[in-house]
């Protein structure tokens, strides 16, 4: 999906539960972004039947559900999805390593099951709604960027195929990592819309130049008056960027 076309490295994050407001996204939004992303908030409202719903749109659908358990209970939930025909699981990367190449291998048994491409599996590193203090009072060892790197190394020495990160550690990773690892970039805020929770933002035309793979944009695109205009808007900046 990565590419020059801005669309195709558009996702959009579906964060409701309401059926019928995802739905009704999905199926407007195709052409105008890359992919659906469905969190907890819809999971835990609908299962597994309202995201083959949402997926029934045609969109790809990344499956964000930061799976972190013992191994074979994340391995096992990541066979579950195989139904879904998710194009991208998200798991932490605090899980560990025995979590996170079990992961990878339950992965491959999705396509070795379906026949279809696997699911991407890529870590979540530091959420963006942290800041240094968050850091610091879960535990962890700061600076965030540090802990970014940290973890990223880690998640790329077990086999992940990216991170999940902020916008801000965008180029050190790509430098650590190298090209081939993928980069997907939440926290993402065009200059015309409000910050809302998120603490280490930045605009998209901005993110791509850094060398993001993926944008996961939501509430200025869902909470639009004309979400698919504000996905083209959006998909134009990434791509004047990209050209």
């Amino acid at each position: 999906m990565t590419n020059g076309n801005g669309a195709a490295r558009l996702i959009c994050a579906v964060d409701t539960v309401e059926m019928d407001t995802a739905v009704s996204l999905a199926k407007n939004l195709r052409g105008d972004v890359g992919a659906v992303k469905l969190g907890l908030e819809f999971f835990t409202a609908h299962g597994p039947a309202g995201v083959q719903a949402v997926a029934e749109s045609g969109l790809p659908l990344f499956l964000d559900l930061k799976y972190c358990d013992i191994p074979n209970t994340v391995a096992g939930a990541i066979r579950a999805s195989a139904n879904l025909n998710p194009f991208m699981i998200t798991v932490h990367v605090a899980g560990g390593p025995a979590m996170l190449r079990a992961a990878m291998a339950a992965s491959f048994r999705v396509a070795d099951r379906t026949h279809n491409e696997r699911p991407l599996v890529v870590g979540i590193s530091v959420l963006t709604s942290f800041d240094e203090t968050d850091v610091a009072a879960v535990g962890m060892k700061g600076p965030i960027t540090d802990q970014v790197r940290r973890l990223a190394d880690l998640a790329q020495s077990c086999g992940l195929d990216g991170v999940v990160a902020s916008a801000h550690e965008i180029e050190e990773l790509r430098a650590q990592c190298g090209d081939d690892f993928t980069l997907v970039v939440p926290g993402i805020r065009p200059a015309w819309s409000s910050t809302d929770d998120q603490k280490r933002i930045i605009v998209p035309s901005e993110a791509i130049r850094r060398g993001a793979d993926y944008l996961v944009v939501g509430r200025p695109i869902t909470r639009s008056d004309d979400p698919p205009a504000a996905a083209r808007r959006i998909g134009e900046e990434m791509a004047a960027v990209a050209a």
